[in-house]
């Protein structure tokens, strides 16, 4: 068995959590939790965790040139945060954005759409 030491992000408490793992690499035992919130939350890290991925886009529009802020409309696995880069590393955009435009539909094989997060008009 060994123990891992988080922090839980599910509430402005911020409890540290220590985790126990099993010798079979499962979540054995969680304390320091003050919530149920924070036992699902170390549960879910350890197994799969899940961030909501930043980045930017290349876009010319005309003879204009911007780099786009974007992110998943919801976090993805982590596990498939490099394949993500690499599609949003190949996407150019060729016409004016508004923020939430729905950018990629299903980025990655993770069922979750790339958004941009500002408007540009050319």
């Amino acid at each position: 068995m060994q123990e891992v030491m988080m922090s839980c992000t599910t509430c402005p408490a911020g409890c540290t959590l220590t985790v126990t793992i099993g010798d079979d690499n499962q979540v054995a035992k969680v304390t320091g939790n003050t919530c149920p919130r924070g036992e699902a939350f170390a549960i879910k890290e350890w197994t799969d965790p899940v961030r909501t991925l930043t980045s930017t886009v290349f876009a010319q529009i005309g003879e204009e040139e911007f780099l786009i802020p974007v992110k998943t409309k919801e976090p993805i696995s982590r596990k498939l945060v490099d394949k993500a880069m690499e599609e949003i590393n190949e996407l150019t955009l060729k016409k004016p954005v508004t923020m939430g435009d729905v950018l990629m539909e299903d980025i990655a094989g993770s069922g979750v759409a790339l958004v941009a997060c500002k408007t540009v008009t050319a």
